[in-house]
């Protein structure tokens, strides 16, 4: 059987996410990471589309 997410689920889960992906860039310090900050970039773009604004959770 498979359950689908609610609207705030999905929210939940991509902010999760997307502040996971933060601690790791900034635990990287200098060190470039083309694929981290791809993976940062969708998953603003996926927030941003569900009314999120993504400013507001930066680090």
């Amino acid at each position: 059987m498979v359950q689908e997410m609610t609207d705030k689920e999905l929210i939940t889960v991509t902010i999760d996410r997307f502040t996971d992906l933060q601690q790791i860039k900034k635990a990287n310090g200098d060190y470039k990471n083309e694929m981290l900050d791809y993976l940062i970039k969708v998953t603003t773009a996926k927030l941003s589309s569900l009314g999120v604004n993504v400013e507001d959770i930066t680090l």
